[in-house]
């Protein structure tokens, strides 16, 4: 009996040191992610050069000094530093989340076939880019591409096609999410250049809707107010093989998965991504907003906001402070 008790005891103290060092594992883990957020921001926050996106008027009034970075682990945790609860315009990050649901529309090779994926080494509004690469979009991650990539979202009307778009935003946001009516109109009325590449591309047969209905979603559809903490997670079901951390909902086949941080990684930065690969190493997309949004696979994904942009169209803040945290933490996706 007493070795009974004994042995009950013995594996009791065993199992309890062993909980107790898993917890303290976490927690010095949960501290470091959140210690290097902070240093991100200390070492970043003066960084000066840049400015605000100023083609778009909306975008040209966000205040130019607001940053925040946030975290979404494949666990589910969220670790946040600065104004990391601004609402901001999603601009074109959002071609990276209705590129992943047009992918469970079509298969990702009709995408490869019909609009492409490789770099266009150019602006993303270029127009030289479609006629040098064979009359085609070339990735979906240039607006011409998103555009296209757009016109694959079917609707019976135009409302219900981008409530389609809108409502997979929310649902990988895990909140509801609106379009800012007031960068909407503001967009919609300076958007011409978009028009004109939207009806050239319906001239090449790169078109499955009505080109310029498939304009007026996309400026929609980058008009859609988010939060940097929304843009993290929104992003972390990216690095965690397509299942949402949070919601544990299955978003994004696993096989779908790298083919959409390909993409990224070959134009999210636009003609900068490959010094972005060079020095980082990790698949990322900006948009003219203010924000970066860089995954980690099997580990998290990253957010950050600042509006002021370098000569590509990149937030100078987002890009310094995501190459110190990957440098701190040692990630990178060529280092094993």
């Amino acid at each position: 009996m007493k070795n009974q008790i004994f042995k009950t005891l013995l594996v009791s103290g065993i199992f309890l040191s062993h909980a107790f060092f898993l917890y303290g594992q976490n927690a010095q883990e949960k501290d470091n992610i959140q210690k290097v957020l902070e240093e991100a921001w200390n070492d970043t926050k003066s960084v000066a050069g840049g400015k605000n996106a100023d083609y778009i008027p909306y975008l040209a009034n966000v205040p130019s000094g607001l940053f925040g970075i946030v975290t979404v682990t494949t666990d589910g945790k969220i670790y946040k530093t600065g104004n990391s609860d601004y609402e901001f315009g999603i601009e074109s990050i959002s071609k990276v989340f209705v590129l992943a649901l047009a992918m469970q529309t079509v298969h990702p090779d009709t995408i490869q076939k019909n609009i492409g994926v490789n770099a266009t080494g150019m602006p993303f509004n270029s127009v030289i880019a479609i006629e040098l690469e064979g009359k085609s979009p070339v990735s979906p991650i240039v607006n011409a591409g998103a555009m296209a990539t757009n016109s694959l979202i079917k609707g019976e009307t135009r409302e219900e096609q981008f409530d389609k778009i809108l409502k997979y935003f929310s649902k990988i946001a895990n909140r509801p999410l609106h379009v800012i009516s007031e960068l909407y109109q503001s967009e919609a009325a300076t958007n011409m250049h978009n028009r004109a590449i939207a009806m050239l591309l319906a001239s090449y047969g790169h078109m499955w809707a009505d080109p310029l209905d498939a304009c007026d979603s996309y400026t929609k559809q980058c008009s859609v107010g988010i939060t940097a903490e929304d843009l993290a997670m929104m992003g972390s079901f990216l690095a965690n093989g397509g299942i949402h951390p949070v919601t544990k909902e299955r978003i994004l086949k696993e096989e779908y998965v790298p083919k959409v941080l390909a993409v990224m990684s070959m134009e999210g930065l636009y003609q900068n991504t490959g010094d972005w690969m060079y020095t980082v190493g990790l698949p990322a997309k900006s948009g003219v907003g203010g924000g970066i949004l860089a995954i980690v696979p099997g580990k998290m994904a990253i957010a950050v906001f600042a509006p002021p942009l370098d000569e590509a169209g990149n937030s100078v803040k987002a890009q310094k402070a995501i190459a110190f945290m990957a440098k701190k933490l040692g990630f990178n996706i060529y280092q094993p």
